[in-house]
């Protein structure tokens, strides 16, 4: 399956969802863009590069791991995760700032613009901004940037402004506004670096390209190290890159389920989560240049969201996964910030395995669905990024006294620093 044959249809779209909705100021810009991104795509050199690059300065291919203490003692299927942790700067993002670095220089621009949830993309995109000897500025919502310290810190280092944005709920959504916001007043230099498959076209397009590079690897690995093909694959879906990534390595295998794993935060109820699709709470709407599902009231006003995880707190969908949701070709599913919790611990403790908390919800439901299935079926879980970043949340989430301490005393010494 083609998700990105546009031929007999509409350019960007997905069934009904995608598009292109941006200022005028911008339509220069974004068509600059289009043309760059196709011309590349029909270049095999381009992917060549792209390739190389990962391989010499992040790692790839990652690895497949077999988890065989967590299979034994749930008693089911096989599990196995694909390790996106290990790459540089420790999750699937770099995957796509490195293509679109590549794309930057084709471009001629000198200035890189991202924002951040999780700390990850933006992590990445200095790490490439240094790399390619850009300017950079990351936005980031002031929630994120506090409880996401250790990115921030490796960004500034690395040479990046990080800006907190204390608008609206100061998480990802507002940092997307704040960067179409530079990004009009600063176009002729300046490329947004996108950090998921959201957004006008050809953003999500183009993030699920650079991203599909795990799905190439993951289903000839999975292949070699179990014999077969995965009953059901799993992912975390904030915005959806390292899922679709994933996801695109087996659409053709109509036997092999496709999970796709929101964050339930609290449980049922507006305000308490950030599962559009699986909580049936989100809407069609059009908004930060694309039209899917959003979590909105009836006048269009976006909603809060929560989730323990950074990176999945955001209203919307990426558009190509909601096309897939309604052809039924991809299921999804809420877990809750408990069931999350729990999963950390039983991965760290059976498999010394330590999963960031987004990709945490795709081992949640992993787990819950592996338990009733058989022992010779087959899980394939897109460990996206490594905990690291999340060791203060994840200590207040486990109830660790000690930590909670620590992060006290911390945090009283630099308010009265301040």
């Amino acid at each position: 399956m083609d998700l990105f044959d546009f031929r007999g249809g509409r350019e960007g779209y997905y069934g009904e969802y995608g598009g292109t909705f941006l200022p005028e100021i911008l339509h220069t810009t974004i068509e600059q863009l289009k043309v760059e991104f196709r011309n590349a795509k029909e270049d095999p050199e381009f992917w060549n590069e792209f390739v190389q690059l990962l391989q010499s300065y992040s790692g790839r291919p990652t690895p497949i791991t077999h988890l065989p203490n967590l299979s034994a003692r749930l008693g089911g299927a096989q599990i196995y995760i694909k390790r996106e942790d290990l790459n540089h700067t420790g999750s699937h993002k770099i995957n796509n700032v490195m293509g679109q670095g590549l794309l930057v220089k084709r471009m001629g621009k000198t200035r890189v613009i991202a924002e951040t949830g999780a700390g990850q993309h933006g992590y990445a995109t200095a790490t490439m901004a240094a790399r390619f000897g850009f300017d950079s500025k990351i936005y980031m919502g002031a929630v994120d940037v506090a409880r996401q310290r250790p990115n921030v810190f490796w960004m500034e280092n690395m040479g990046s402004e990080v800006i907190s944005v204390t608008d609206g709920q100061q998480t990802l959504k507002d940092a997307i506004n704040e960067c179409l916001r530079d990004w009009v007043t600063n176009m002729d230099n300046t490329h947004y670096v996108l950090g998921t498959a959201c957004g006008p076209h050809p953003f999500p397009e183009m993030v699920s390209w650079f991203q599909s590079i795990i799905g190439h690897e993951a289903r000839e690995q999975i292949v070699v190290e179990s014999g077969k093909l995965p009953d059901r694959v799993f992912a975390c879906v904030g915005g959806g890159s390292n899922a679709i990534g994933l996801f695109q390595g087996f659409m053709d295998d109509n036997k092999v389920q496709l999970v796709g794993c929101e964050a339930g935060g609290f449980g049922p109820g507006k305000g308490n989560h950030a599962a559009r699709l699986a909580y049936k709470d989100a809407s069609v709407g059009v908004a930060q240049g694309m039209k899917t599902y959003f979590l909105q009231n009836d006048d269009g006003n976006m909603l809060e969201t929560h989730s323990v995880a950074a990176g999945l707190d955001y209203i919307g969908v990426n558009p190509v996964l909601v096309h897939l949701w309604e052809q039924q070709r991809v299921r999804f599913e809420a877990v809750t910030d408990s069931e999350v919790t729990e999963a950390l611990k039983i991965c760290m403790t059976t498999e010394g395995i330590i999963p960031a908390l987004e990709s945490a919800h795709g081992f949640a439901q992993a787990i819950k669905e592996a338990e009733q299935m058989k022992r010779d079926e087959v899980v394939l879980i897109n460990m996206s990024g490594r905990g690291d970043k999340d060791i203060f949340t994840i200590a207040d989430a486990i109830g660790d006294n000690h930590w909670k301490q620590f992060i006290k005393h911390k945090a009283d010494g630099y308010n009265s620093e301040a």
